[in-house]
């Protein structure tokens, strides 16, 4: 869930920021969540650049962009029209050639979703999409969102016990509580 958000939060609408416009950007993104890569990779990381990837391209740039509006998407629908986020959950594992894997190691039993091809979105798509299916059909549609900051469209998955998250951070929520507090003194 946390690499669903991050990769939708590379793209900051509001100040018209965007932390994915170069393959180089890309490859940052990559290595800072290590695990976003392939669960067995079919190659060492040195046969395919560096991480687990083999040598990103602007191929690979344009579809992790377009998996990034996809995600977008989803954090953005799913409180208000679940159907059209789960239309476009569906849509992009179909796309991604997801498929669910059982796994055990060390004693414990798991499933996964992977995708069978080497492209980096399919496998962004497969890990990213499953994470959030799975936040929807646990914990509800409305535990996905986008912060209710005036100045910041940042998304988020809220895992609090009572589903209340209304921000992305703490940052946003005080600035929030700070400008509604300026408001009711000048309206006293």
């Amino acid at each position: 869930m946390e690499l669903a958000v991050d990769l939708a939060n590379t793209l900051r609408p509001v100040k018209g920021e965007d932390a994915l416009e170069t393959v180089d950007q890309l490859q940052g993104f990559l290595d800072a969540h290590p695990h976003a890569g392939p669960g067995e990779p079919s190659s060492t990381a040195t046969d395919r650049g560096t991480g687990p990837w083999r040598r990103l391209t602007r191929t690979d740039l344009t579809e992790v962009r377009a998996l990034r509006e996809t995600v977008r998407g989803v954090l953005e629908r799913a409180s208000t029209d679940a159907a059209a986020a789960a239309m476009l959950i569906n849509d992009g594992l179909r796309r991604s050639r997801a498929t669910p894997v059982l796994r055990h190691d060390h004693g414990r039993w798991w499933t996964e979703v992977t995708s069978d091809t080497d492209r980096c979105a399919a496998h962004l798509a497969a890990t990213t999409l499953s994470a959030l299916a799975s936040v929807i059909a646990t914990l509800g549609p409305t535990r996905l969102g986008v912060c209710a900051g005036p100045s910041c469209r940042a998304t988020f998955v809220d895992l609090s016990r009572n589903g209340s998250k209304q921000y992305c951070t703490r940052t946003c929520a005080h600035r929030a509580s700070v400008a509604a507090y300026r408001s009711r003194r000048g309206n006293s």
